[in-house]
């Protein structure tokens, strides 16, 4: 059933990019809930596989010296929603991530893989993008970091060198704090789908919860990869808080996404309800944020 050439476990970083220079050939496999299918289908017949899932520093949640959010790539969908920080600081994408698949595949997938697959309809994807993430990357010349936006080349490539992998992802404390956020994923069935559209939004309201501080707002399958659409954005930053701004906002969304047409839907009508999410993601947002629209 699945047609692997050879299989290398490894047990630690160091380990792993090792095993990777010496077959440079060989693809990472975490949770395995993508590479098993391709191999299955016979999209990657004879694989040389180097698995990362006996590697337990890269699982968990945890804060670092500087208050940031930083996420294991090998932590689990499951593990992501249940983690106390990610519940009170970044809830949101406990949400998204809780979408993807089945119990199963949320026990078995990881967030780094979801990230590395480079799909432009991965849950976690754009809400990450949406919090302004950190990918870090850690190989033969050390470790570097990099906004998720700059991580995404094209459809299905990502921004991975030779004997190199993710080992974390990583939310600023300014990218979070002070930030309420909502993702709405639009499938044609709730349960197990691949999202048609998928739509995060943040916001920061003034003190007096009358004025939009700071918005941002992010697609999957909007495009070829995640992305943010800034004329949005900056059509509600410092605006009032108010039916206007959203509207505004909403409608700005179209200046920016690149949406395809697909036996999943058409162009036009992922535009319309790109449009549609983005308004009901912000005024959901500044809902959490202790907002309330007027007008």
């Amino acid at each position: 059933m699945y047609d692997i050439k050879a299989l290398y476990e490894a047990a630690s970083v160091a380990e792993a990019i090792r095993l990777l220079q010496e077959h440079p050939r060989a693809q990472i496999i975490a949770g395995g809930s993508d590479v098993l299918v391709q191999i299955r289908e016979g999209r990657r017949a004879g694989a040389e596989l180097v698995s990362i899932y006996g590697i337990d520093a890269l699982r968990g949640v945890t804060f670092d010296g500087e208050g940031a959010i930083r996420i294991g790539s090998l932590t689990s969908f499951s593990h992501i929603a249940a983690s106390p920080i990610i519940r009170e600081k970044i809830g949101v994408l406990g949400e998204a991530v809780s979408l993807v698949g089945g119990p199963q595949i949320r026990n078995i997938g990881t967030i780094g893989g979801n990230t590395c697959n480079g799909v432009t309809s991965a849950d976690s994807a754009s809400t990450l993008l949406a919090w302004d993430a950190v990918v870090e990357l850690t190989g033969p010349e050390g470790i570097r970091r990099l906004p998720i936006r700059d991580f995404y080349i094209r459809a299905g490539v990502v921004d991975l060198r030779s004997a190199e992998l993710q080992t974390a992802i990583i939310i600023p404390k300014a990218a979070y704090e002070g930030y309420f956020g909502h993702y709405i994923k639009y499938a044609m069935r709730e349960a197990m789908d691949i999202a048609t559209l998928g739509c995060s939004v943040n916001v920061a309201l003034s003190d007096d919860r009358k004025t939009i501080r700071d918005a941002r707002i992010a697609y999957g399958v909007a495009g070829p990869v995640p992305m943010r659409a800034p004329s949005a954005e900056a059509a509600a930053v410092g605006r009032p808080v108010c039916a206007d701004t959203v509207a505004a906002f909403a409608r700005a969304v179209l200046s920016d996404i690149h949406p395809r047409d697909s036996w999943r839907a058409a162009r036009a009508f992922r535009e319309h309800i790109a449009v549609e999410l983005a308004r009901r993601a912000l005024t959901k947002s500044i809902e959490l944020a202790g907002g309330a629209l007027d007008g």
